[in-house]
């Protein structure tokens, strides 16, 4: 289970009443800085973007590839490790606007953590350390760290024993 707050809302759906849960400018500024960030090619930038204007917990040498989307409502929500590779095209979402309600929840994605290109990751969801996700995955739930997953919806391939156990055998 993802670890998220709901807040109801009565009236129109809750996206339509997006500006009474999030101001109007902080969105702006967000919008602006990450779509900068989506097509600059360099790592300290985005990097040094991302950590003092959007307020994201980033860690050393982590690289956003290019086109990645963090949550452009809440990404003060979002940490990511060190060493970590976050894949082409990979939105990040710390939030879920729904008919009767919206959901918050952090983002926590450790270091050595390997995110494939175009994946989705969800609010409230944890991805431990040393664990790879593969290109297209929707994360739904907690990766345990050093498991290997993939698919939508998103499955174990490997658990970290098992991981260390095939990479052991191609040495």
């Amino acid at each position: 289970m993802r670890k998220t707050t709901r807040y109801k809302v009565e009236g129109a759906s809750s996206l339509w009443q997006i500006y009474k849960t999030v101001s109007f400018w902080k969105v702006a500024k967000c919008f602006i800085v990450i779509e900068i960030s989506r097509v600059t090619p360099f790592l300290a930038m985005k990097n040094w973007l991302y950590r003092h204007l959007l307020h994201m917990k980033v860690g050393e040498r982590t690289a956003f590839a290019l086109k990645v989307v963090p949550d452009t409502m809440f990404p003060e929500r979002i940490s990511v490790g060190d060493d970590t590779i976050i894949g082409y095209n990979t939105t990040i979402l710390a939030h879920e606007y729904l008919i009767d309600e919206y959901r918050l929840g952090d983002v926590k994605i450790g270091s050595r953590v390997m995110v494939g290109a175009n994946s989705t990751i969800l609010p409230g969801v944890t991805i431990g350390d040393d664990a790879v996700v593969s290109a297209m995955t929707l994360v739904n739930r907690d990766v345990p760290a050093g498991a290997m997953v993939g698919g939508n919806p998103m499955q174990i391939i490997y658990t970290k024993e098992q991981r260390e156990k095939k990479l052991s055998e191609k040495s």
